[in-house]
């Protein structure tokens, strides 16, 4: 099961982002996940939302240059370790991961973790044999 991810690319200057936020805000739209890379020139945001036609719509007409991805949400004890067990299974089975983040969401003791491997499909069978919690949006 994959999440909807959306990257936007923008310029590095002040105010970019909370033009976004603006964006998504007057739009109704909510952040499930944030996080952004940046270089000396651009950025590259990522976005998990709880509309993602509507978010890329917005973007679109605001003149951002976004696009949609999958990627995996999993469910990771919130608890010393947690995440290196899941790590460890990806290590094991040769899952590339090229990022990961954590989302704002929450299951009872568990977190919420994005991962972007190389190989959805790889990714996703490892994940159901090894029983691993995935979730489908927020």
């Amino acid at each position: 099961m994959t999440v909807k991810q959306i990257s936007v690319f923008l310029e590095n200057t002040a105010g970019r982002l909370a033009e976004v936020t603006k964006i998504l805000s007057d739009a109704g739209i909510n952040l499930r996940a944030i996080t952004i890379a940046d270089t000396a020139d651009f950025g590259i945001l990522r976005l998990i939302v709880n509309d993602t036609g509507k978010a890329l719509d917005v973007f679109e007409r605001n003149g951002f240059t976004a696009k949609a991805t999958d990627v995996i949400g999993v469910e990771v004890e919130d608890s010393p370790g947690g995440l290196h067990k899941v790590m460890q299974i990806f290590e094991e089975h040769k899952v590339n991961i090229e990022y990961l983040y954590a989302t704002l969401e929450r299951n009872k003791d568990r977190a919420v973790v994005i991962f972007k491997v190389d190989d959805i499909e790889h990714g996703l069978r490892i994940i159901k044999d090894h029983s691993l919690i995935t979730v489908a949006g927020f």
